[in-house]
């Protein structure tokens, strides 16, 4: 970040080989690849806007299209003056540190000290079940069955169906890493395979499915929509303030609520850069909205979503699927996991084990309650000073402080204090507001509950894995202002930054890229969808009940299991 340094373009970067990067990230160094550059990114940890773990979860792999799809062309030539070399030809990923990948250290004499790789064990968890499962291709299926006869080899075979021997299991677990070898066989038989050659394969089409995307000028934003949208913002606060000066209480709540649903939308498109384009102004947009009216953290939630978006539905790692006690979405939950986003484990302790019993009935109460959750986020996020302290986005914790202190004097003070005649009235209101905005939740994770939580291995490349763990949802065109563009969650996480107003018209070139490379695309309607997330948590909490009794028939057998009741 020096001005007075060389500029990069004066610079030659030496051919740096796979042994020298490993050895590199051994040392303790945070190395990413980007269009056949290695970048040593450690400077720029405390400066990432998005934080610091988005980046870690990319060290030792090749990070081109998860760069390219989350960051502005202003930040990736940012991101080049932290080039230390390049590569030559294709790079076969490693297993980023964070996620348990081992790297082997070089000795002085140059050579490694050990002959082959340490290897972590993979995590790996489950897919959707496939009783659940609708593919919009129906009629494709005769392309899978195919090649899973192509598929069927010995050392494939041998690679997801490894000695599943319980003979000497204490406490159940090798009943869920059961599951866990079925439920990568089947996301394997459903996806191509995830060798090199395949991956790369499809990683070059998304690259021209990207500039095809470019060339139509879907990136480009329709300033009339966001009229539109603002039109509606106004006429709903207008709403509930006519409604508070009549003491119609209840109808100004149901309007405030149906605002702030709508307001987030706008916050997302922000926070991900899809109004401007522009880092600093749409950043301050999204607090804005967030903050301002709100009373929610942007700050916060790009920290949480980054993440979510680099490690969508892994259950180490991505922190819009880990709710244990309340949810879990996976049987790999049941493990008393640890949280690389909270660095905490999640126990599986007696109240997980009670609430996930009941969890497909408590879905939709809980959810209601959401936003009282992402006040206690956010207000975590801002008082420990999560984000970051230096660089472009130093600021934004002062305006969001102030932004908090705003909301919190109109909110809390102007409406709840002054306005309202009573406790009881209070309460209500507050009830009935943030109730009323509460479908966005259900929108939220309808996309991706009930999709796949395997791990296939860092060779997977990144549109595979986006449409392997998020599901669109089927809507006319007119109900798209009630879902905001979360309906086209797939499309989302492939294009993040592509204004939503131009989702719809992208989904048939994704269709058309789904159908090219093999992978299928996953489209719902809305009441399908919410079946079939249903049917997920009611087939952990089914899970849930036979790991109690491998562990009961395990306490009777004196701690040897043999078998399973």
């Amino acid at each position: 970040m020096d001005s007075t340094s060389t500029p990069s373009s004066a610079r030659t970067y030496p051919y740096m080989s796979r042994n020298e990067i490993e050895s590199r990230i051994a040392s303790g160094q945070k190395i990413v690849i980007f269009s056949q550059h290695v970048l040593k990114v450690d400077p720029w940890l405390p400066y990432h806007p998005g934080g610091e773990k988005a980046l870690l979860h990319m060290v030792g792999k090749d990070a081109t299209d998860e760069i390219q799809a989350l960051h502005s062309k202003d930040a990736q030539e940012r991101m080049l003056r932290y080039r230390i070399g390049k590569i030559d030809g294709f790079w076969t990923n490693f297993r980023p540190p964070i996620q348990g990948g081992a790297f082997r250290p070089t000795l002085n004499n140059g050579h490694f000290d050990h002959e082959e790789p340490v290897h972590q064990k993979v995590p790996a968890s489950i897919i959707p079940n496939s009783g659940t499962l609708s593919p919009v291709f129906d009629n494709d299926n005769e392309i899978w069955r195919r090649r899973r006869h192509d598929k069927d080899s010995p050392s494939r075979t041998a690679s997801i169906s490894s000695k599943s021997s319980v003979e000497t299991d204490t406490t159940g677990l090798s009943y869920l890493d059961a599951l866990t070898r079925e439920q990568i066989s089947l996301d394997l038989d459903k996806y191509p395979d995830v060798d090199l050659a395949t991956q790369h394969k499809i990683a070059a089409k998304y690259r021209g499915l990207h500039k095809r995307i470019v060339d139509e000028g879907l990136y480009e934003c329709s300033q009339a929509a966001y009229v539109v949208e603002c039109c509606r913002y106004l006429a709903l606060f207008a709403a509930m303030l006519i409604s508070l000066s009549h003491e119609y209480y209840v109808l100004g709540a149901v309007c405030l609520g149906l605002a702030w649903h709508q307001l987030v939308f706008l916050a997302h498109d922000a926070g991900h850069m899809g109004i401007t384009h522009d880092y600093q102004i749409d950043t301050a947009i999204g607090i804005l909205v967030a903050d301002f009216i709100g009373g929610l953290s942007l700050g916060w939630w790009k920290r949480n979503h980054n993440v979510h978006h680099i490690v969508t539905n892994a259950p180490e790692h991505d922190p819009d699927i880990e709710h244990v006690p309340l949810f879990a979405v996976t049987h790999r939950l049941l493990g008393s996991l640890r949280s690389t986003y909270y660095d905490r484990v999640m126990e599986y302790d007696a109240v997980a084990e009670f609430m996930l019993k009941i969890q497909a009935w408590t879905y939709y109460p809980l959810l209601a309650l959401g936003r009282f959750n992402l006040y206690r986020l956010s207000w975590d996020y801002l008082i420990a000073r999560r984000g970051p302290r230096r660089g472009p986005g130093a600021w934004h914790w002062y305006l969001e402080i102030a932004g908090q202190l705003f909301f919190w004097a109109w909110f809390g003070y102007g409406i709840l204090c002054k306005t309202l005649p009573d406790g009881w009235t209070r309460l209500m209101f507050i009830m009935v507001s943030h109730i009323t905005s509460s479908p966005l939740h259900v929108q939220i994770v309808l996309s991706h509950f009930a999709m796949s939580t395997s791990d296939l291995g860092p060779q997977e490349s990144f549109a595979q894995r986006m449409l392997r763990t998020t599901m669109d949802i089927d809507c006319p065109p007119w109900l798209d202002f009630i879902h905001g563009g979360l309906q086209f969650q797939a499309i989302h996480h492939l294009f993040p930054r592509m204004p939503r107003h131009n989702l719809r018209r992208a989904q048939s070139l994704v269709v058309e890229f789904c159908r090219e490379v093999g992978i299928p695309y996953a489209l719902y309607g809305f009441s399908d969808g919410n079946k079939a997330v249903l049917g997920r948590l009611a087939e952990v909490s089914r899970q849930a009940a036979i790991l109690a009794k491998c562990q009961e028939t395990i306490a009777r057998n004196g701690g040897v299991f043999g078998h399973h009741d």
